[in-house]
């Protein structure tokens, strides 16, 4: 029967995290019907584990009935019969363990609050342009920062096309603002070819982070972005030069509106484009403060 509590649990688990909408915080949503079906797969699996259940107690139970009537005649216990509990105690012993395994992640997952990404776990992994891990080159498990990057996932070739493509979206604006939806798509086509658009307009939200050795009003303004889930996620957004004397701490989360200008940044040794702001609003955190690549 435990196997069937732990599947009703992920069952249970799935369905919670789509009911209560904290899906999001592990996958992109344009993948959620995976896990829906995931999530429905477990609840047939459990219906058949409980039927399996059923059927063997049934048989277990006239096992022992017989076994009781035979015993009814003989009274010795021999050393087969000592043996076998011992075997059955230590098989036991191994079934708690490896129910401990599928039962650990199950209770810290629905018991434990979902905690959402912030400048914390920048600064304890810090950031680098551009992003791979040393020695690792598989896309899925790269974790990106500053500039989202799909070359990874195409062909140099497929990849020039896509962003041509949707350059054509915010090539020809003056004013350009990106959202939720086309956060990271804008940030990527920004920072493919950043030479032609200096100058123009940028407005975008984001969490302020600042990063030892920049000057006072030098910070960084980031969204936590996810291209399949959250173990490629990566924190994207521009450098920020704020008016004298404006300061923000941590993690406020902030609108801003500037001209896209570049620079030459020492620690990344490669020239960024950053924002010149002229304008600044503080905000309450977004509902979902994690943006998703939709292409």
């Amino acid at each position: 029967m435990a196997r069937a509590y732990v599947l009703l649990g992920f069952t249970f688990f799935l369905m919670q995290l789509h009911i209560k909408g904290t899906i999001s915080k592990y996958i992109n949503m344009k993948y959620s019907y995976l896990s829906l079906t995931a999530g429905i797969l477990f609840a047939f699996l459990t219906l058949i584990q409980v039927i399996h259940v059923l059927r063997t107690s049934n048989d277990d139970h006239e096992h022992n009935h017989d076994h009781d009537h035979d015993h009814s005649h003989d009274h010795q216990c021999d050393y087969t019969c000592a043996h076998g509990h011992v075997h059955k105690e230590a098989k036991g012993i191994k079934k708690f363990l490896y129910g401990f395994v599928f039962i650990f992640p199950l209770f810290t997952g629905i018991f434990l609050p979902v905690a959402s990404l912030d400048s914390t776990i920048v600064e304890a992994k810090g950031f680098h342009f551009p992003v791979s891990e040393p020695g690792n080159n598989d896309p899925f498990m790269q974790r990106q920062y500053l500039k989202p990057d799909l070359s990874i996932y195409y062909g140099q070739e497929g990849y020039q096309k896509l962003i041509k493509q949707e350059s054509k979206e915010y090539i020809n604006k003056k004013r350009i603002k990106l959202n939720d939806y086309d956060f990271l798509k804008g940030m990527e086509v920004l920072y493919d070819e950043p030479g032609k658009y200096l100058g123009k307009e940028l407005t975008y939200k984001g969490f302020i982070y600042h990063e030892k050795g920049l000057n006072k009003n030098q910070v960084f303004l980031f969204r936590f972005g996810i291209i399949h889930c959250v173990a490629d996620s990566g924190v994207y957004g521009m450098l920020i030069e704020l008016p004298d004397g404006q300061t923000y701490k941590n993690d406020q989360w902030i609108e801003v509106t500037g001209q896209i200008q570049q620079m030459y940044y020492q620690p990344f040794k490669v020239n960024i484009p950053y924002l010149d702001v002229s304008k600044m609003n503080e905000i309450q955190p977004p509902k979902d403060e994690y943006v998703y690549r939709n292409k």
